[in-house]
């Protein structure tokens, strides 16, 4: 391989899974690869990463986990840099934090979709959109979204800017949202240079490595954060022009 091709990079997307999903026919971690040339490396792959979490302990090591189930672990090289794509909510809201560590309430609540414990302001602005994200207290998928931060936490925990993370060296980390791409024209073009993955889980993957993907190279398609969000929160990285539709 030459010295090029070892550095180029990599985009990855993770549709998670909860701690225990191996117990969960419907609903598991899954693992699409991409390269520069936007090519699936190895195979896209399904299953629960727990273990593979609980085994390495350097952010090297992780990338290397990643690459492994896809059959791919001969790709990767220490010069490559990685850009990863998470589904999964990958913070709280100020206002939940507030109210479980100090027992500080805000003084008025409104619709759900407006309640700042249940949304990070990155989600409320979504629904203004017209999608409809979901909580990570009230949707029954706080499993996924401590499984991700517990990611960011071993593997990832420094804050370049809002709504990315990275470990400093090779890997930077970002959150997404595959449902809300589904009104994306620049995403349904992407998609159609490949076929059928076999299962929802390994869509949404191929969803957010190109989201990686475009966060990478054309990060203007994408909505960006404006400078009140509170980077403790996050942002949800998705195309513009899936920003806006209703239905």
């Amino acid at each position: 391989m030459s010295s090029v091709a070892q550095s180029q990079d990599f985009y990855i997307g993770w549709d998670v899974g909860g701690w225990n999903c191996d117990k969960n026919s419907r609903s598991r971690d899954a693992i699409v690869i991409l390269d520069a040339s936007l090519a699936i490396v190895g195979q896209p792959w399904r299953g629960n990463l727990r273990n593979s979490i609980n085994a390495t302990e350097t952010s090297n090591a992780w990338i290397q986990a990643l690459f492994e189930p896809c059959a791919a672990a001969d790709t990767i090289h220490t010069m490559s840099h990685i850009y990863l794509a998470i589904d999964t909510p990958l913070g709280f809201s100020e206002e939940f934090i507030s109210l479980i560590t100090e027992l500080k309430g805000v003084t008025a609540l409104g619709d759900s979709f407006s309640n700042p414990y249940l949304y990070r302001k990155t989600e409320r602005l979504l629904f203004e959109q017209g999608l409809a994200p979901l909580s990570p207290i009230k949707d029954m998928i706080g499993s996924q979204a401590t499984k991700g931060m517990h990611v960011l936490a071993r593997f990832a925990r420094k804050i370049s800017s809002c709504g990315v993370w990275t470990d400093g060296h090779s890997l930077t980390v970002l959150e997404t949202y595959p449902s809300g791409c589904q009104h994306s024209v620049m995403i349904a073009r992407l998609r159609g240079r490949y076929d059928p993955l076999g299962h929802e889980d390994k869509e949404d993957a191929l969803t957010c490595a190109l989201i990686a993907y475009l966060y990478a190279k054309q990060r203007d398609l994408l909505g960006s954060p404006a400078s009140d969000i509170p980077a403790s929160e996050g942002w949800v990285w998705v195309p513009r022009d899936a920003l806006g539709q209703s239905g």
